[in-house]
C-alpha cells in the first residue's frame, strides 16, 4: 500500500510525495486511518518506525478540512505535548513541512528561553501547539495560551514523560482542559516501549482506546547489531577512541549516564582529535542547539549525550551509538540504541560493560528476552586480576569475579 491509498488531503500527500516517502510504515498503516476515524488510540512502537508521522499527518488532515480552518483564526484546536525540547522541535518541524503552504500555524514551545518571544507567537493566533509540560502551565497561568478549544491531545514518548516525573504536571494539563461532555476531544498516547504504568496511565486518559503495537514489547531495532565488550573503566575512553579512528562511522553517538561525564568524554575526545560537543541538561539552549546543528552538518564527528537530551533527536543514517555507561534503567537501552538502525537503515550499538555493571546488563536481556553475547576486544582485554567495587547490586557479581580470581591464583601457583 502507498500513501496514495490513505484517505489523507492531495495537499499533505504532495507534501509526502516531496519529502520522498512512498510506503507508510507498519505503525503508520494502522494508526493513520484510526486516527481519522477519531478513535482514542494507546501505541507503541519503538524508534524509528516513523510514529511522529503517524500522528502529525491525520492531525493535520482534520484541522486543514475543517468547516471552519481559516488563516485568520486564533483558535488552538491541538495540543501535542513532548518530554524534552528537542523532541518538541522536532515534532513542530515535522507539522511544518507537511503543511508548508496550507496557512497552517503551528508553535512550539519549552522551557531554558525567554517566554516572552513565545507569548507573542501565540497571541498571532496558532492550529497547534507542541509543547513540555511544564512550560505550557507556565504560559497558562499567564494567560497566554487557551486550552478552551482543544479537540485533538497528543502524548508524544509517554513512557519518558513517566520517567522525568512528569505525571503531576499531565495531571494539571488535563485539568486545565475542558470535560469531555462539553468539549469532545480525541486522546492519543505513543509510547516507545508499553509498560504496565503506562497501561495504568491511559486508563485515565483515554476513552475505549484501540491498542496498537507494531512490534513485541520493549523490541530492540532489528537492524541493528548489537555489541557488547567487557573491559576496565580506566580504559573506556582509550576504547572508544580506538574504535571510532579505526572506523568509517561518519558520525557517532555516544551516551553517558551523567552531565560531568558527558563533558569530560567529549574534552578528552576533541583533544585526541575527534571532534566532539556534549549535550545534556545543564547546557544552555543555544548551546544545546549549536551542538545538535553542528552534528547534524558533520561539523563535529561525535556528540556526547545524556539519555535525557537525547531522547527524540532523529540524525538520518546514524551510523553507530555507543553506550559509554550502562543506562540503570532498561527500557533506555531500548531508546538509546533506536537513535541508530532507523527507517530500515543499518546500524550498530556497542556497550562497554566492567564487570561492576553486570547486573545492569542482565535487566537489559531479561527485558529483550535474549542473550546478548559479550566479547573483549582485541588489545583491550580486561585484567582478570581487576579488584572490582562492591555495592549492594554487583554484590553477586563481584562475588563470582572474586570466586575466579582465587582460582586463577591457585592455578598460578
Amino acid at each position: 500500500m502507498s500513501f496514495t491509498d490513505l484517505p489523507l488531503s492531495p495537499q499533505l500527500l504532495q507534501a509526502i510525495e516531496k519529502a520522498g516517502y512512498s510506503e507508510p510504515t507498519p505503525v503508520q498503516l494502522q494508526g493513520i486511518p484510526a486516527i481519522l476515524d477519531g478513535k482514542d488510540l494507546l501505541v507503541g512502537a519503538k524508534t524509528g518506525t516513523g510514529k511522529t508521522a503517524t500522528f502529525v499527518l491525520p492531525i493535520l488532515h482534520k484541522l486543514l478540512t475543517a468547516d471552519d480552518f481559516s488563516e485568520d483564526s486564533k483558535c488552538l484546536k491541538a495540543l501535542i505535548l513532548a518530554p524534552t525540547r528537542e523532541l518538541a522541535q522536532q515534532v513542530n518541524d515535522s507539522c511544518r513541512k507537511y503543511a508548508k503552504g496550507t496557512g497552517f500555524r503551528s508553535a512550539v514551545i519549552y522551557g531554558g528561553v525567554g517566554i516572552g518571544p513565545q507569548v507573542d507567537q501565540i497571541k498571532k493566533g496558532i492550529d497547534l501547539l507542541v509543547a513540555t509540560p511544564g512550560r505550557l502551565l507556565d504560559l497558562h497561568k499567564k494567560r497566554a495560551v487557551d486550552l478552551r478549544s482543544i479537540e485533538l491531545l497528543v502524548f508524544d514518548e509517554a513512557d519518558r514523560m513517566l520517567d522525568m516525573g512528569f505525571k503531576d504536571e499531565i495531571r494539571m494539563v488535563i485539568s486545565k482542559l475542558p470535560k469531555r461532555e462539553k468539549q469532545p476531544r480525541q486522546t492519543l498516547l505513543f509510547s516507545a516501549t508499553l509498560s504496565d504504568n503506562i497501561y495504568k496511565f491511559g486508563k485515565n486518559l483515554l476513552l475505549k482506546p484501540e491498542l496498537i503495537e507494531v512490534d513485541q514489547r520493549n523490541d530492540t531495532a532489528e537492524h541493528v547489531e548489537q555489541v557488547i565488550y567487557n573491559c576496565d573503566p580506566e580504559r573506556k575512553t582509550e576504547i572508544v577512541s580506538h574504535l571510532i579512528k579505526r572506523s568509517d562511522w561518519s558520525q557517532v553517538m555516544i551516551f553517558s549516564r551523567t552531565k560531568q561525564g558527558a563533558d569530560q568524554l567529549a574534552a578528552q575526545l576533541t583533544e585526541s582529535g575527534i571532534a566532539s560537543e556534549s549535550l545534556h541538561a545543564d547546557r544552555s539552549q543555544t548551546a544545546r542547539e549549536q551542538a545538535l546543528d553542528a552534528f547534524k552538518k558533520a561539523e563535529v564527528h561525535v556528540l556526547v549525550a545524556t539519555d535525557v537530551a537525547a531522547r527524540g533527536i532523529d540524525i538520518n543514517q546514524l551510523a553507530c551509538v555507543i553506550n559509554y555507561e550502562m543506562p540503570y534503567k532498561a527500557e533506555d537501552y531500548v531508546h538509546r540504541i533506536g537513535r541508530t538502525g532507523r527507517a530500515g537503515h543499518k546500524g550498530k550499538a556497542i556497550s562497554l560493560l566492567i564487570e561492576e555493571e553486570n547486573y545492569l546488563l542482565e535487566e537489559i536481556e531479561a527485558l529483550l528476552d535474549t542473550r546478548l553475547p559479550q566479547q573483549w576486544l582485541e588489545g583491550f582485554e580486561p585484567d582478570p586480576m581487576r579488584v572490582v567495587e562492591v555495592s549492594r547490586k554487583n554484590s553477586k557479581s563481584a562475588q563470582k569475579q572474586r570466586a575466579k580470581k582465587r582460582a586463577l591464583g591457585k592455578g598460578k601457583r
